[in-house]
């Protein structure tokens, strides 16, 4: 079984999970009926528009 000569030191752990667990911006559309950015498969909160259909009524 192989053994490993000597213990991974903290800043190579650290550098590699940092590098591995990056969090990605959230992809946003714009709105097909007002043109307002919206995190995609979401009703739009200006028009409450959702794929070419009236959902909710806004405020």
């Amino acid at each position: 079984m192989a053994v490993p000569r000597s213990n991974t030191s903290k800043a190579r752990t650290s550098r590699r999970q940092k590098i591995n667990m990056k969090l990605s911006a959230p992809k946003l559309i714009e709105c097909s009926s007002c043109g307002n950015s919206v995190l995609m498969h979401r009703v739009c909160p200006k028009c409450g528009f959702y794929h070419g259909k009236q959902v909710i009524v806004p405020k």
